[in-house]
């Protein structure tokens, strides 16, 4: 249907569903669930993404009049979207959120400058003067699970809540393998040489554009030289602090805050813990 502007057109009626969004916040309802209106909530100029058909009903959302200015994660009303709504609505949320946030932030052609045309329901802009086409971005970040002698290696972000730890993380550099981007990531922030690097599973990351793909590797030799830059602190926890701190809940231990639920890396442990 995307490829059809006359279908599309045709969806634009009574029936189709605007997802609401504040900015790029979601809108949640009293059923705490996203709150959905008619095109007739859209502004007059807005564009409108073609979301996809549910239960018969054609879904947009617009793109707002400015994209991100600032990280994800200073906003609170994401952490609190992330941690109450339904994973279906999760992921319609972060599919429309990324659209709609690359559409605000790619109004002009990269070839010419000229302005260019949304296409395809919103899943392509094309530039009428030059004739490129443009495609929403996906930047792929490997985020892996170091193991020497039955523990893990975690660090911290200067970023993170105290006592937070997560999996070490990295966006894979042009012209590198996925094996290749972790083990030069986790040798850049932590001084650690990796071996066997394997895949365990992946989650889309839409602040904006993100693909995190989970993976595991071990080490022979655990020494630590955390670059400073990168984090505030790395360091090895034991099967049982991991598991403690991930029984202890939303509050954690005295050591450790266990990756939250919405985030691959709270799979990745809990999947390493299972071993």
């Amino acid at each position: 249907m995307r490829t059809d502007p006359e279908a599309l057109t045709g969806l634009l009626n009574w029936r189709a569903r605007l997802l609401k969004l504040d900015g790029l916040s979601p809108v949640i309802g009293q059923d705490g669930a996203l709150e959905w209106g008619t095109l007739a909530d859209a502004p007059d100029d807005a564009e409108l993404v073609f979301l996809g058909m549910e239960d018969g009903k054609a879904c947009f959302a617009a793109v707002p009049a400015n994209g991100a200015g600032g990280p994800a994660y200073a906003d609170p009303a994401i952490w609190s979207a992330m941690r109450t709504l339904p994973p279906s609505d999760l992921a319609t949320y972060g599919g429309a959120r990324s659209l709609v946030d690359w559409h605000a932030r790619h109004r002009f052609c990269a070839r010419c400058g000229a302005a260019t045309r949304l296409a395809k329901g919103g899943w392509q802009r094309d530039c009428p003067i030059c004739e490129a086409q443009h495609f929403p971005r996906t930047d792929p970040v490997t985020i892996m699970l170091v193991e020497h002698d039955g523990q893990l290696l975690l660090g911290r972000q200067p970023r993170f809540p105290e006592r937070m730890y997560s999996a070490l993380a990295g966006f894979v550099e042009p012209g590198e393998t996925i094996e290749e981007a972790v083990a030069r990531e986790v040798h850049e922030e932590a001084g650690i040489r990796v071996n066997a690097v394997e895949y365990v599973a992946s989650q889309p990351w839409p602040f904006p554009s993100q693909l995190m793909i989970g993976c595991y590797c071990t080490c022979d030799d655990p020494a630590i030289t955390i670059d400073r830059t990168e984090l505030d602190d790395a360091r090895w926890f034991s099967r049982e602090e991991l598991e403690a701190a991930r029984d202890a809940g939303h509050e954690g231990t005295a050591e450790l805050i266990f990756p939250q639920r919405s985030a691959i890396a709270h799979n990745l442990v809990t999947w390493w813990l299972g071993r």
